[in-house]
């Protein structure tokens, strides 16, 4: 039973970082559009959807853009500082979050910087070179496998599945699924 608990919580887990680091991103692109004197007219978080930031009014679009993968990497390291300040029990799983939404954040912008891939369409629009876009994926990404290294060998963690206990795997089910269906209820579609 314990390999179980173990699959159910990473399962959970990594759906659970996925759905947390697309709504960092676009909280990211919300503070930027109202903090440049944006109007923010909707954000799309719906788990069967790409996740955006709608905008009714953006004076700054680069800025705005920028902010969504630039808050989506920070506010995760700015947290993983914090807790290992706190010297939190838990905080190899806020290290693997911030790995987490630094890799997904950098591969997305270096990976659809030539294409114009969602937000770097944008960037390119706004005269983001393509450099800078390769250059975050280069700084961001590297830095996400380091974290992710530096929590020790996966084959260790499958290797002992009595780590996993019942109860963490049933609570991250419960909390992944309330996210889901607040999602579901609040995103605008």
């Amino acid at each position: 039973m314990s390999r179980i608990y173990q699959l159910l919580f990473s399962i959970c887990w990594l759906f659970g970082c996925w759905l947390a680091m697309m709504g960092l991103h676009e909280l990211g692109h919300v503070l930027g559009g109202l903090l440049t004197g944006g109007e923010v007219a909707r954000v799309v978080l719906h788990p069967l959807a790409i996740s955006r930031t709608d905008l009714a009014v953006n004076p700054h679009p680069a800025i705005v853009v920028w902010a969504g993968p630039l808050i989506g990497v920070l506010l995760p390291l700015v947290l993983l500082i914090a807790v290992r300040l706190a010297n939190w029990s838990q905080a190899g799983l806020v290290q693997f979050f911030a790995g987490f939404c630094l890799i997904a954040n950098g591969a997305y912008i270096a990976g659809g910087a030539l294409d114009g891939i969602g937000d770097c369409g944008v960037m390119r629009q706004t005269g983001s070179p393509l450099w800078l876009m390769w250059g975050f994926g280069l700084m961001t990404v590297p830095a996400g496998f380091v974290l992710w290294h530096r929590l020790g060998s996966i084959r260790d963690w499958w290797q002992h599945p009595e780590r996993t206990s019942e109860q963490s795997a049933w609570i991250m089910l419960l909390t992944v699924m309330t996210l889901l269906v607040l999602m579901v209820c609040f995103s605008a579609q």
